[in-house]
């Protein structure tokens, strides 16, 4: 296959996967309400989505490196497609979580091995653009999600939403078992652990897992709950739930397009401050007044924004171990998710004793700090590899 359509077919894994991430999301008030628990409650299953996403990222990592970093998504897809298909049938919340938790452990393979993939065959001044273009199939994926978790669920119950995901796992998979035809690993050198402690010595790689933990802590345990903010504070339903959460989707789609522009004419270290400027400004704009007909185009400039800070940082990430990039881009994504089920879980708690308004301001102060200090660590590091 050529390296054109092994890409297409990378974006098109990486679709699946992002709808996966994000179908949950709009279920929440569904779920919390089938179930009679608290919508902090229901969002146990982003929670156990998100832990078991990052957590596993530590073995596909060394097994793509081993095996192949096509083949083991392939095969990791076909084991996702079967826990979407047990969610749809599950009878408690408890059941829910521990399918999602499954599919989320093999979902999981999809990004970092395919950052990897692309690590190892594009150059650094490449990159950035060539995974920006990929993360526009993950944010294509992210509009899907809301709208399948919002709109099907409103039509004909949130369990469907499942069972299209679960076709959808299967035809990535069968595409990407094409793709990886004659694919070979590289044996590693030493175990699995030795690896990993041999890569937390770098102190680069320490400073980008620091770096995304934080960003996922502060973003994703804001953002889990915009969807039932929406409901209390508008009382929209869960179609228009959905479609305003898609707006993030939308928004990184929007910079999928023009990282081009964006890196010549700003460079890494200035996309990072005005993206953390941004992610302040609208976080704190829902702290302090937000309205119902904002909430959209809020939406799509969050989605822009935080790609803007993100996608940066995974460009560092796949640069950061080369003899071992799955490995290291593993690490990196464990780091994220590890953050984001961590943030999502403590964002509940406050939410449920303090409600929605602290959240909102911690995410908006955060963010920009670590945009700063992520900018500055990168004019250091762009002195040195230079």
């Amino acid at each position: 296959m050529s390296a054109r359509a092994t890409m297409a077919v990378l974006g098109f894994a990486g679709f699946v996967s992002g709808t996966s991430i994000r179908v949950a999301e709009p279920l929440l008030p569904k779920l919390a309400d089938e179930f009679a628990r608290k919508p902090a409650a229901a969002a146990v299953v982003i929670t156990a989505f998100a832990l078991a996403y990052g957590l596993f990222q530590l073995v596909h990592g060394p097994i793509g490196d081993r095996f192949g970093k096509l083949r083991t998504v392939s095969v990791a897809l076909f084991l996702a497609g079967a826990a979407s298909f047990a969610c749809a049938s599950a009878s408690s919340l408890e059941a829910l979580s521990v399918y999602r938790f499954l599919a989320g452990m093999t979902s999981g393979a999809v990004i970092p091995l395919a950052f990897a993939y692309i690590g190892d065959h594009y150059p650094f001044d490449q990159r950035q653009a060539v995974l920006g273009r990929f993360i526009g199939g993950i944010l294509l994926g992210g509009v899907l999600g809301p709208l399948l978790g919002g709109g099907i669920s409103d039509w004909i119950g949130w369990r469907y939403v499942f069972v299209i995901t679960g076709f959808a796992f299967l035809l990535a998979s069968l595409l990407l078992g094409m793709a990886s035809r004659g694919e070979t690993g590289v044996k590693p050198s030493g175990g699995v652990i030795a690896t990993y402690l041999t890569l937390l010595t770098t102190s680069v790689v320490r400073a980008m897992c620091a770096f995304v933990l934080l960003e996922a802590f502060l973003y994703h345990g804001a953002f889990a709950f915009v969807g039932v903010y929406m409901r209390d504070a508008f009382d929209f339903s869960l179609t228009t739930i959905g479609l305003c959460l898609a707006g993030v989707g939308v928004g990184g789609f929007l910079y999928s397009l023009t990282v081009g522009q964006l890196v010549r004419h700003l460079g890494q270290a200035r996309m990072v401050l005005v993206a953390g400027v941004v992610l302040a400004m609208l976080f704190g704009g829902l702290a302090a007044f937000a309205l119902p007909a904002f909430m959209a185009p809020t939406l799509i400039l969050l989605g822009y924004s935080f790609a803007m800070l993100h996608n940066t940082m995974q460009t560092f990430a796949t640069e950061m171990a080369p003899g071992a990039r799955g490995a290291g881009v593993a690490l990196f994504a464990f780091s994220l998710f590890f953050g984001q089920a961590v943030g999502v879980h403590l964002a509940g708690q406050v939410i449920e004793s303090n409600g929605y308004i602290p959240v909102f301001v911690i995410a908006a102060v955060g963010l920009v700090l670590l945009a700063l200090r992520f900018s500055a660590w990168i004019r250091r590091r762009q002195l040195v590899w230079n």
